[in-house]
């Protein structure tokens, strides 16, 4: 029998965190008390500033069409915070919003990307990454995050891999899921190879630009020659723990920001009219919120990276960035594969297999830190005692 799906949906992969989610909500109706540090979302309430705007928004009229683009003032709000940020001159007509940041990943692609040209990008990564190349039917060259360079690019190996049919690189800084950060020498080597050609497009992935613990947050499209060159990707989603409102946006060049939009028109018509206004106070209100946000993330590091370390045949190192951990679990008697439903059905942790995030991942486990102290301690403790039982 004739199946009834394109040949394409093969290729098409999903977020793990979701399916894990799922699991965990199910044995949660069965009474099962289970601690969530699979998930990528801030468990910090929306700032009540920014959900003020919002009502007001859908109360003055803001809940009909707006164009495909972005409303304008939000679109100007959003140039002047990157050009202050990123140290770069940011025009409103170069930047698209949308319903999330991933849509500018798939658009990009969409637009830029032909059948059988290599797309190369983060490995551990965000898995759609890896998903949206093969879906649209391009080659993906995984760039592999080693632990002993602290999840940072090797840039020789990097460079190395760009060839003549090289279309489009992925970055990502700072990194999910390893909570690594690339150096001034991995930017500047890949600037440096690929600022003559014409044909290639970096995709730089800064949602997670605000949660930096050591250094400061660097953009490839600050460098000379490299802003024509390159889509920035940020959102509200980590920052303003505004996951639910679906909001993102992408920042390039006029005539791509163009085709985006077309792309937008013919599948979303436009991002949420209130949620855009609501992102307007987002960037332009008080800071207060996400820096007390990321200073409490900052506490539950030391707490799961200690604890961790402190688990026979867990190895983890500190991130300089984000709210993950990606610890090493090669030592265990259970393989990193097997290790997520173990802990979710003997110890009530709901957690992440690295090969979830690519096959470099094997070996190694991701947990989100989004979670409150004493739940993470409690899942430590929980943690240990049913491996002892392995």
């Amino acid at each position: 029998m004739k199946s009834i799906f394109a040949s394409r949906m093969r290729g098409l992969g999903t977020e793990t965190a979701f399916e894990v989610l799922a699991k965990a909500k199910a044995l949660e109706k069965q009474g099962r008390e289970i601690i969530h540090l699979e998930i990528g979302e801030p468990d910090f309430d929306t700032p009540q500033n920014i959900r003020d705007a919002a009502i007001q928004a859908i109360n003055s009229g803001y809940t009909h069409y707006v164009p495909a683009a972005g409303i304008p003032e939000l679109r100007e709000t959003i140039a002047k915070h990157i050009s202050e940020t990123r140290n770069i001159d940011v025009a409103p007509e170069e930047v698209v919003v949308t319903p999330g940041a991933k849509p500018i990943i798939f658009f990009s692609m969409l637009a830029c990307v032909e059948v059988g040209d290599e797309v190369m990008y983060p490995n551990p990564g965000f898995p759609i990454y890896e998903s949206m190349i093969n879906f649209i039917g391009a080659e993906p060259v995984p760039m592999q995050l080693k632990e002993e360079n602290d999840f940072a690019l090797d840039s020789e190996d990097v460079v190395g891999k760009i060839s003549d049919k090289t279309k489009m690189i992925i970055l990502n800084f700072p990194e999910n899921p390893t909570g690594g950060v690339l150096t001034k020498e991995n930017l500047a080597a890949i600037a440096d190879r690929v600022k003559d050609r014409s044909d290639l497009i970096i995709i730089s992935d800064e949602v997670y630009s605000r949660m930096i613990y050591e250094g400061e947050h660097r953009s490839i499209s600050s460098l000379p020659e490299m802003k024509e060159k390159t889509v920035i990707i940020d959102g509200f989603s980590k920052t303003y723990a505004m996951t639910g409102w679906r909001l993102g946006y992408g920042v390039m060049r006029k005539d791509l920001a163009e085709k985006i939009t077309k792309l937008m028109i013919n599948s979303n018509s436009c991002t949420c009219a209130f949620s855009q206004m609501a992102a307007i106070e987002a960037l332009r209100g008080p800071q207060d919120e996400p820096k007390r946000m990321v200073e409490e993330f900052r506490k539950r590091r030391e707490v799961i990276v200690t604890g961790l370390n402190k688990i026979e045949g867990i190895t983890c190192k500190k991130p300089k960035a984000t709210f993950y951990v990606f610890p090493n679990v090669k030592d265990l008697k259970i393989s990193s594969e097997e290790l997520p439903d173990f802990l979710l059905n003997n110890a009530g942790v709901a957690a992440l297999a690295g090969t979830a995030f690519g096959e470099y991942g094997k070996g190694y486990l991701r947990f989100s830190f989004a979670n409150s102290i004493s739940n993470i301690e409690k899942a430590l403790t929980r943690t240990e005692e049913a491996l002892q039982t392995l």
